[in-house]
C-alpha cells in the first residue's frame, strides 16, 4: 500500500536530529519515532552515528536529518499548531520555548532553531468572523501577543 504522506517534510539539523525527534514526539498524541539509519564507511558523517530519524508527529511523516551545520532554520519555514484551548496553547508554549525563543502572534522557536506557530483554533475563527469589527480587534489584540490569550482575544473581538 503507498504510503498516505505523498510528501514529508526534511527537518536538518547539526547533530540533534535524534534528540529532536523524541522531544518532539513527546509533546502530541499520535506521534512515534519510525526508524533512524546510521552513518556507514565512507558517508560524510561519523561512521555509525546517527544520518535520519523518520518520526510520526500528530500522524504527519516527518525526517529529521543529521547533515552537519551548513544549513540552519529560520521563520521561512514554521510548523503550525491547531490548538483546541488555551490549555493545549499553554503546555506546548511552554514545553517548545523551554531553551527557546518566544516572538510574537503565536510564533516561538523552539531550542533547535525551528520555528512553530502555537495556534488556538478560535483565533481563526476570529480572523475569519463575517464582522469586520470582531476581525480588526481580534487582529489588533493578536498582534499586541507573544502567546496567544484566548480571553483576551474573545474580550477584545467583543468590544471589551
Amino acid at each position: 500500500m503507498a504510503s498516505l504522506n505523498r510528501i514529508t517534510p526534511c527537518l536538518w539539523f547539526d547533530t540533534q536530529a535524534e534528540e529532536a525527534a523524541r522531544f518532539y514526539t513527546s509533546l502530541f498524541e499520535d506521534s512515534r519515532v519510525l526508524k533512524t539509519t546510521y552513518y556507514g564507511p565512507g558517508m560524510p558523517g561519523p561512521e555509525g552515528s546517527v544520518l535520519t530519524v523518520e518520526f510520526e508527529l500528530a500522524g504527519q511523516r516527518v525526517v529529521a536529518l543529521n547533515g552537519g551545520p551548513h544549513f540552519t532554520f529560520d521563520e521561512a519555514f514554521s510548523l503550525v499548531v491547531d490548538c483546541a484551548d488555551q490549555q493545549e496553547v499553554d503546555r506546548l508554549w511552554e514545553a517548545l520555548t523551554e531553551g527557546g525563543q518566544e516572538s510574537q502572534c503565536g510564533w516561538l522557536k523552539d531550542r533547535y532553531g525551528l520555528s512553530w506557530q502555537i495556534i488556538p483554533t478560535v483565533l481563526n475563527e476570529l480572523l475569519e468572523d463575517p464582522d469586520p469589527g470582531r476581525r480588526e480587534r481580534a487582529t489588533a489584540a493578536m498582534l499586541r501577543m507573544g502567546r496567544i490569550d484566548v480571553a483576551e482575544l474573545l474580550r477584545a473581538a467583543d468590544g471589551g
